[in-house]
């Protein structure tokens, strides 16, 4: 079901700084900051030559990510994002097997301007899942 490791998704508590030490200390080519007020976060993309590291900052105080700062002030791993084929028929499979969808169920637009999806840690092993329609 699962397709390529579309990316890493990292929280931090200040994007300015994680950007800088991706860009100057490692020498990465980072992306252009992008508010998605939609998902509660401003994100930077680490393009690598396999995959890219998204770097997570809250919009606000209400942001999924703000709370997962408040229990890592430091920042941390936030999700893993797989590439599907159909979005909705990997979450109609994923359903039947008893896995859950977070939110309402429905694919919201994504950083890359695809749809996406969540699923509950609690069923992947205590990680996040975004599922982005390739």
């Amino acid at each position: 079901m699962i397709g390529r490791l579309n990316h890493v998704a990292i929280a931090v508590p200040d994007l300015e700084l994680a950007t800088a030490t991706y860009r100057d200390t490692l020498g990465a080519s980072v992306s252009e900051p992008l508010a998605l007020p939609g998902h509660g976060v401003t994100v930077v993309f680490v393009e690598l030559p396999n995959t890219r590291i998204e770097l997570l900052q809250p919009l606000g105080k209400d942001s999924p990510v703000a709370r997962f700062l408040e229990k890592n002030p430091a920042g941390g791993m936030h999700h893993l994002c797989y590439e599907v084929d159909d979005i909705r028929a990997a979450a109609a499979g994923l359903k039947a097997k008893g896995a859950r969808i977070l939110g309402d169920g429905e694919p919201r637009i994504g950083a890359h301007g695809r749809p996406v999806l969540f699923l509950h840690p609690k069923d992947f092993c205590g990680t996040l899942i975004e599922l982005e329609q390739a």
